[in-house]
């Protein structure tokens, strides 16, 4: 049994990070490899110093992160070497189905497909360019984005705004049309989505 963690901020290779959930936005992803495309040399440096990946320590001390799993895919489909991670806990002790319950029941694992619907923790992809694409999280972002809700703490918020617009909302090809935003915003701020973390209420 480990009793702390030695060295909280590691240096990990994208290809070696393990994610904790099933799903992201792709376009998301493609919208973020266009951003450090423009980048340069020393801006690229900033963003990751501005960015570090929080994380936690698994079994066989493999690294698993809790959050900014879009910017993670777009680092290691830009071929990025390392990235900084900090380990909030170290759980490498625990055999894995311990491990795994552990995490989901601090909020650091999303075991939730495409479809918004609950898997196995043995489905959650070893790597992060084994994540399916949902545009109805690209469509809760883009929502967010918009000033349709505020960013919230509340773990996983998107992927709840996410499953309201999945039972609401028709994508043609998996594409968010400029009038399928439109109509998200006058959702986002309708009373329906009052339950929803960064509900900024009403508009009169």
């Amino acid at each position: 049994m480990s009793s702390g963690v030695r060295h909280p901020l590691l240096s990990i290779a994208p290809a070696k990070l393990r994610p904790t959930q099933m799903t992201v936005g792709k376009a998301e992803v493609a919208e973020k490899r266009a951003q450090w495309e423009k980048l340069g040399k020393k801006k690229r440096k900033q963003l990751l110093a501005a960015h570090w990946f929080p994380g936690v320590l698994g079994p066989k001390h493999e690294v698993y992160i809790v959050d900014h799993h879009h910017l993670g895919l777009a680092l290691l489909e830009e071929r990025v070497k390392d990235v900084p991670v900090m380990i909030q806990r170290d759980f490498s002790w625990l055999e894995p189905d311990v491990f795994w319950r552990t995490m989901e029941f601090n909020r650091w694992a999303h075991p939730y497909n495409e479809h918004g619907q609950r898997q196995d923790y043995q489905a959650i992809p070893r790597n992060l360019d084994g994540l399916a694409d949902d545009p109805y999280r690209t469509l809760a972002a883009r929502v967010r984005m918009a000033g349709g809700y505020s960013k919230d703490a509340t773990p996983y918020s998107e992927f709840l705004w996410a499953e309201f617009y999945r039972r609401r909302a028709k994508l043609k090809g998996g594409r968010v049309s400029a009038k399928t935003l439109q109509e998200a915003l006058l959702l986002a701020h309708s009373h329906e989505t009052a339950y929803l973390p960064g509900w900024t209420g009403q508009i009169e």
